[in-house]
């Protein structure tokens, strides 16, 4: 089985309001730094690969902050170190506001074939209360650049469930990403984290309830859809062929590597993490085990966010038996209410299951 690789890069030249992931404003010296230490690490980790991997990811933070020569330094390393598969699918974050032509070559040439990138929205007034600094138009001239590279797997991030969102106003969003074209979004809901501050002001701003929320996701999905980009994961939309196959590993429970600090994986049977720490990565320090992973109840739910659904047959061929009856019995009670389907082995969330994912794959767990 191929696995995936994961860099984090925690790096932004700010950090946007709705933000909880670890990243910091760097100096060049600190960019430097960190890149030495990743390609240390992707060494050290050499002697522990069996599996070849056949995705890499730059996330962060805002990988292109990273600049082109320190990404393609960490291929280069990658590539001698550990075993990658012809054909990998090797993407990278990019905040528009930090990506210009030289940056789009670097990477281009270094082997990068995937850009995802950061819209949220295409309304002045939502980004601006989000703490988005880059404008829809540096977004539709990265596309250009990047398409001119020869990069056409796009993405675009839609964040849904925003202060003052409307329908008209996701409309608005949904039309931009029409013409821009691209083959893959992810529309997610927002969700305020603590220790931000959009959870700090919160109570003020004039979020949408509930049910606007649901209306809103259901309108970006069938409007996704509509333009070609068949839903794939709950989040997740995009024309065949063009899937997040990195972000496929983590919901069919599949092995992936993460490097970097905050970053998390699923290897050789365990979990572990690397602390949310940039000093003690550069000094080195083992990530810390975090138990082992991938055991019935995981499967169920990574698998259940997919629109493939968890089948009788996949779980077998993981686990050596099929699914419990009783996991039968919890979704033939959900069906009738539309919220999942059952059909030749296989339950799926329907678009109103994924609205309540968590306690519709929660029932069908605790009946494991």
């Amino acid at each position: 089985m191929s696995a995936g690789l994961y860099i984090h890069i925690p790096f932004c030249a700010r950090k946007c309001d709705y933000c909880d992931f670890y990243s910091f404003a760097p100096t060049n010296e600190q960019m430097d730094a960190y890149c030495a230490a990743l390609c240390r690490s992707v060494v050290d980790w050499s002697g522990d690969v069996t599996e070849p991997f056949d995705t890499v990811y730059f996330g962060g933070g805002t990988p292109s902050l990273f600049g082109g020569g320190r990404i393609a330094a960490v291929l280069n390393a990658v590539r001698r170190a550990l075993p990658l598969t012809d054909g990998a699918q090797i993407t990278v974050e990019c905040n528009p506001s930090s990506v210009d032509e030289a940056l789009v070559r670097s990477l281009a040439a270094s082997g990068v074939n995937r850009v995802s990138m950061g819209l949220q929205s295409a309304v002045a007034a939502e980004r601006l209360v989000l703490g988005r600094q880059s404008h829809p138009r540096q977004v539709t001239q990265a596309l250009d650049w990047f398409r001119r590279a020869g990069i056409d797997d796009l993405s675009l991030d839609l964040m849904l469930g925003l202060p003052g969102q409307t329908p008209q106003t996701l409309g608005e969003s949904l039309r931009f990403i029409e013409q821009s074209g691209v083959p893959h979004v992810s529309a997610y809901l927002l969700k305020v984290e603590e220790n931000t501050p959009l959870f700090a002001k919160k109570d003020t701003l004039p979020f949408p309830d509930e049910d606007g929320v649901c209306d809103l996701y259901l309108q970006a999905a069938e409007a996704l859809e509509g333009m070609g980009l068949r839903q794939y994961e709950v989040s997740n939309f995009a024309r065949p062929g063009f899937e997040s196959r990195h972000n496929l590993h983590y919901w069919r429970d599949e092995p992936y590597l993460g490097i970097g600090p905050a970053a998390h994986s699923f290897f050789g049977g365990r979990r572990f993490f690397y602390p949310r720490d940039f000093g003690a990565f550069l000094r080195g320090d083992t990530p810390v085990d975090d138990g082992e992973g991938g055991d019935e109840s995981e499967f169920c739910m990574l698998r259940l966010r997919l629109t493939e659904g968890l089948s009788d047959d996949a779980f077998f061929n993981r686990f050596g038996k099929y699914l419990p009856q009783t996991v039968f019995d919890a979704a033939a009670r959900l069906a009738p209410h539309g919220l999942l389907t059952v059909q030749d082995g296989t339950i799926a969330l329907t678009k109103q299951g994924f609205l309540l994912s968590n306690r519709v794959i929660g029932t069908l767990t605790d009946s494991l």
